[in-house]
């Protein structure tokens, strides 16, 4: 094992640094086209990407990466619980706000911040603490499947409510991914695969959007002036850039065209800007990250620590490669934002604090 004082693994520094770089000016330029929008505030945009998400994240990933990672562990389940409270206060009046018909933001004054970012790490946190704790154990129905059924349980009832059925996915698919990476039985992934399955019926019955965008999905051309009109501008800015792009800053969708330029549909922009080759370096630097990621979490010294990569990386990977496809119509809308671009001051400043911890574990790999 590598002694105390080596340093993070490079490489991996390397690509997060070209993600936020890239993010920073592929966020900037899509910005713009706020000025176009009535009512828009380019200046809190701006200086809450800036400052809380990438200058605050930074602080957080290279305080996370000198902080030994076992640290993390025993206090773990005070993580959990916090991250829970914190983000059950979406629904305390004069503290939490609803914006589009969801409750998912904390008012802080002139900033905002959504607790359920933060509840993504504490849930990967404790559940890392669990299964590495109970490896030889997680055949048993209770200590095993039941167990991991409970802690999901958790977050999944605190999103529902508000509701951000999006984010809840990406937390149960890394969770999952967990589970499996520790040794869980194909009989106890093929369950929670039926009652995935299950819970998206009763989705489709009981929540009229996820519906909705499932029909567009499969028939985009029905109404493209409602529920199809931004896959299909989404397309047109993906279209328009063909191979080289328009140009930095010269996307035309993003004035009043595509709805959120900003937020899920940043991508649609960066496309039509930098066209097919821009996309592809895009897509080049997540599977990158990944790849490095995956190569620190199979040198861990122990396998809480594996464990946490392999849950940092998923929710990672996870996000990105819903909100691409989504842009590019493979699959339904979500409205998940795609990591370290995107507008989220809170979720840039959480995936930073998380790739810190990923960047410690790396200094004790094998």
């Amino acid at each position: 094992m590598r002694g105390v004082g080596n340093k993070v693994d490079r490489p991996l520094m390397i690509i997060i640094g070209l993600l936020v770089v890239v993010g920073f000016f592929l966020f900037s330029s899509a910005s713009l086209g706020l000025l176009a929008r009535e009512g828009a505030r380019f200046s809190s945009v701006a200086f809450s990407q800036l400052m809380l998400g990438i200058g605050l994240g930074t602080a957080a990933l290279f305080i996370m990466s000198r902080v030994h990672y076992r640290f993390l562990k025993q206090y773990s389940l005070y993580i959990f619980i916090f991250s829970a409270i914190l983000t059950l206060l979406v629904f305390v009046p004069f503290i939490g706000f609803s914006s589009g018909g969801a409750t998912r933001w904390i008012s802080l004054g002139p900033l905002s911040i959504q607790p359920a970012e933060i509840l993504k790490i504490g849930t990967i946190l404790y559940m890392a603490t669990y299964l590495s704790n109970m490896r030889a154990h997680l055949g048993k129905f209770k200590t095993g499947l039941l167990a991991f059924a409970l802690i999901l349980a958790v977050p999944a009832i605190a999103l529902l409510l508000q509701p951000d059925t999006s984010t809840l996915v990406v937390i149960a698919a890394a969770t999952v991914g967990m589970f499996f990476a520790s040794g869980a039985r194909w009989r106890d992934i093929g369950i929670l695969t039926l009652i995935a399955v299950m819970a998206l019926g009763a989705l489709i019955m009981t929540r009229p959007y996820v519906l909705d965008r499932i029909t567009t999905f499969v028939n985009p051309a029905a109404d493209q002036l409602g529920s199809g009109y931004q896959i299909k501008q989404s397309l047109i800015a993906v279209g328009s850039g063909k191979v080289v792009g328009r140009g930095f800053g010269q996307s035309v969708q993003k004035f009043g065209y595509l709805p959120e330029p900003i937020g899920d549909s940043v991508f649609a922009v960066a496309a039509e800007e930098f066209g097919f080759l821009g996309a592809v370096l895009i897509i080049s630097l997540f599977v990158a990250l990944v790849i490095r990621s995956l190569w620190v979490a199979v040198r861990a010294p122990d396998y809480f620590g594996g464990l946490v990569v392999v849950g940092v990386t998923l929710l990672i990977a996870i996000q990105a490669f819903v909100n691409i496809a989504s842009m590019l119509g493979v699959i339904p809308l979500t409205g998940l934002p795609l990591p370290f671009i995107s507008h989220g001051g809170t979720a840039m400043l959480v995936m930073l604090a998380g790739m810190g911890i990923v960047l410690n574990v790396s200094k004790y790999a094998k």
